[in-house]
């Protein structure tokens, strides 16, 4: 299926086609049969709510938040939703990651310099701070990427080693070791925590990711360095409210552990993202794609899309906090279709490989995050909301709007995240 551009009008020519570069899956956001993240009240233990109701938990949570998740009977949900102990019972959801490769290019040497760290005035070398990778996990044997071999998964694996390749791309964005092969990050020097949450087709549950999450609030001050920001690139359509133990996940590691959620707007350009979690979320950065240089154009008397210009995919809406490259640029052929040029940045398995999405965006955000813990600017993240938002170059300028049907100006014009000015 492909989506038409709004061109007619704005250049007097026939409509551009873009195909679904990013498109989301579309089993995102459905609920998993049988299967409910049971959040309980203060005081309670899981493990003998379980037992006295006669479950065996896929995962229990003391940390992030109260509970268990796993799957429940409809005669035990009954009981559950009556037991005085129990403060929600919600139903287990799709999760998926926001991004998808396209064609690799040759591995590159020597390094290179990948136009959206370029684009947001990086690289900056930061030391002592964690970042952790929400994700398909990391490729711990990457020679370009620090990734400490503490790590966590929710799949069926005994390490976070990364089977699909999103979260090593992921991973490569925020801090790429400068070390003269492949590409550089956004923060090079930053400690890489692999918390595999989505399995090797890129998908999960909410209750894989608030596994992954309980796991960074008991663990983030006990590994060095400690844990400052987690970064998700993924999630599913939803609402503020539609699942509460989401949030009181999010909600611990930013008030109770001082760490900075940066995630992926989403990449449906029919949604707005109060209608994404967790990127509905006011807790949370929540990032937009933009293009991170002009693009080509073979279109008669069309010149091209510029750079800053919001990619045909993103996400947006009011409550994105900034936007950041998503991709290298948008191209246009001849015959009126549009191309996305993905983000150059580590491949599973060693080399570079591209891929395109807010996925590519919000890690952007990460590591300018990271150079911000790292320089001792704004050490909360409120702070560092703060700051990222006063350096946002272009705010009340761009992004420029996406020349697409889908895409709705919010009114709103962010900027596009750069590291610290000062």
């Amino acid at each position: 299926m492909k989506t038409k551009l709004l061109l007619t009008v704005l250049f007097c020519s026939p409509a551009l086609v873009c195909p679904p570069v990013a498109a989301q899956s579309a089993s995102a956001g459905a609920a998993v049969p049988d299967h409910y993240i049971v959040a309980l009240r203060p005081g309670a233990a899981p493990a003998t709510v379980a037992a006295r109701h006669g479950l065996a938990p896929t995962f229990v949570y003391n940390a992030a938040m109260n509970g268990f998740a796993g799957f429940v009977p409809p005669g035990i949900l009954r009981k559950l939703l009556t037991d005085p102990q129990v403060a929600s019972v919600v139903p287990d959801r799709e999760v998926v990651a926001f991004g998808k490769p396209v064609k690799p290019p040759p591995t590159p040497q020597p390094e290179v310099l990948p136009a959206g760290v370029s684009r947001v005035g990086g690289p900056i070398a930061v030391a002592g701070v964690g970042v952790a990778v929400v994700d398909t996990g990391l490729d711990m044997n990457h020679k370009d990427l620090l990734v400490s071999p503490e790590c966590y998964t929710a799949i069926v694996r005994t390490t976070g080693m990364d089977d699909n390749g999103h979260g090593t791309h992921v991973g490569g964005i925020i801090a790429a070791i400068d070390n003269e092969i492949d590409v550089v990050g956004v923060a090079p020097g930053a400690t890489l925590y692999a918390v595999k949450v989505l399995n090797r087709r890129g998908s999960g549950t909410d209750s894989t990711v608030i596994a992954g999450l309980d796991w960074i609030a008991d663990n983030y001050n006990l590994v060095t360095p400690n844990i400052r920001v987690v970064n998700m690139s993924l999630g599913r359509p939803g609402t503020l409210t539609d699942q509460p133990a989401y949030r009181a996940a999010i909600q611990t590691l930013t008030e109770s552990c001082s760490i900075t959620v940066v995630v992926a707007a989403g990449n449906d350009c029919n949604a707005e993202v109060s209608e994404m979690v967790p990127a509905c979320y006011p807790e949370v950065i929540a990032v937009a794609s933009t293009a991170a240089c002009d693009g080509a154009s073979t279109y008669p008397g069309f010149s091209g899309i510029p750079k800053d210009t919001a990619s045909f995919f993103t996400t947006d809406g009011a409550e994105v906090c900034v936007s950041a490259p998503g991709e290298e640029r948008e191209d246009v052929s001849a015959d009126a279709s549009i191309t996305s040029i993905g983000i150059l940045s580590t491949k599973l398995g060693g080399g570079t490989t591209r891929m395109s999405g807010t996925s590519m965006a919000a890690p952007h955000v990460a590591g300018v995050s990271a150079v911000i813990y790292a320089a001792g600017i704004q050490a909360t993240p409120d702070g560092v909301r703060r700051q990222i938002t006063a350096d946002a170059d272009g705010a009340g300028r761009v992004p420029q709007p996406s020349p697409t049907e889908c895409y709705t100006p919010d009114g709103f014009l962010e900027g596009v995240v750069q590291v610290p000015s000062n």
